[in-house]
């Protein structure tokens, strides 16, 4: 769980980038941005399934970041959101449609009730098989937070393993 607004969550992406690339292939990374009902988180978390939708999160994911975080840029509504995809030549009206489809807006709405059903206060958070929830909260750094994240899934790979051999 995450959202393109938190700070945190800026820092910790590159990290998880690099867990991605190193992840056993059972394991599945599922991202999830949240809004707790704030507007601006809101936009974002649209912003990052539209960029999903219309293919183009892969090449967008790591400018969002770095245009709110490291360029100070304010995406702070549908306008300014518009105007930068577009500077980054992502055809404006094809994503103002994903932008506003009931696609995303489900998606949106799906995400908020995923963070509440696993009680996410805050972000970065991780969840390991739908029962272990992790936060940055006591951790000393975002590679302790993904070393703690494997620890709980070789966790569950021998719970399952046990569950196999019964």
């Amino acid at each position: 769980f995450f959202s393109y607004g938190c700070p945190h969550c800026a820092d910790l992406h590159p990290v998880v980038k690099t867990w991605i690339a190193k992840k056993p292939a059972d394991v599945e990374l599922r991202r999830v941005p949240v809004t707790f009902g704030n507007p601006y988180y809101t936009i974002l978390a649209k912003l990052y399934y539209t960029l999903e939708a219309i293919g183009e999160l892969k090449r967008l994911d790591d400018a969002v970041f770095v245009a709110l975080h490291q360029k100070g840029l304010k995406l702070v509504d549908d306008k300014s959101i518009l105007d930068w995809v577009g500077l980054q030549g992502v055809d404006q009206r094809k994503f103002s449609e994903a932008y506003n489809s009931f696609g995303v807006v489900s998606k949106v709405k799906r995400g908020d009730q995923l963070a509440q059903t696993a009680k996410i206060r805050g972000v970065p958070a991780v969840i390991v098989d739908g029962r272990y929830l992790m936060l940055s909260d006591n951790i000393r750094s975002h590679a302790d937070l993904l070393a703690n994240t494997d620890k709980v899934i070789e966790k569950v790979r021998s719970e399952r393993n046990m569950k196999s051999k019964k």
